[in-house]
């Protein structure tokens, strides 16, 4: 055996070690990233559609529970702008108050 077949040797197991390591990474980040539960839920159609129907009716409400508090919050603000009776923009906030508050 010569020195070149020697060093090939040890060339080719530098790589295999390398591939190895990057196939042992790639198996630690697909297990975080879950793909074998992802791939169930898309497996079984009636617990996918079940998913994303609560997903999204959860959305809907976070949504209008955040608008609601984010109206209410500028209510108040306009109601305190009010008071303060500046000259146009004070009327003009005062009948959006009265509109709201008359549909509320």
């Amino acid at each position: 055996m010569s020195a070149d077949e020697g060093s090939t040797g040890e060339v080719e197991q530098e790589n295999n070690q390398a591939v190895v390591d990057r196939l042992a990474k790639l198996s630690q980040q697909l297990e975080k990233f879950n793909l074998a539960e992802y791939m169930n839920l898309l497996n079984n159609p009636r617990r996918f559609i079940m998913v994303n129907f609560l997903a999204g009716l959860f959305r809907g409400f976070g949504i209008a529970l955040g608008m609601t508090i984010l109206g209410a919050f500028v209510l108040y603000l306009l109601q305190r702008l009010v008071v303060l009776n500046l000259p146009v923009i004070g009327d003009f906030i005062a009948e959006l108050v009265r509109i709201v508050l008359n549909y509320l």
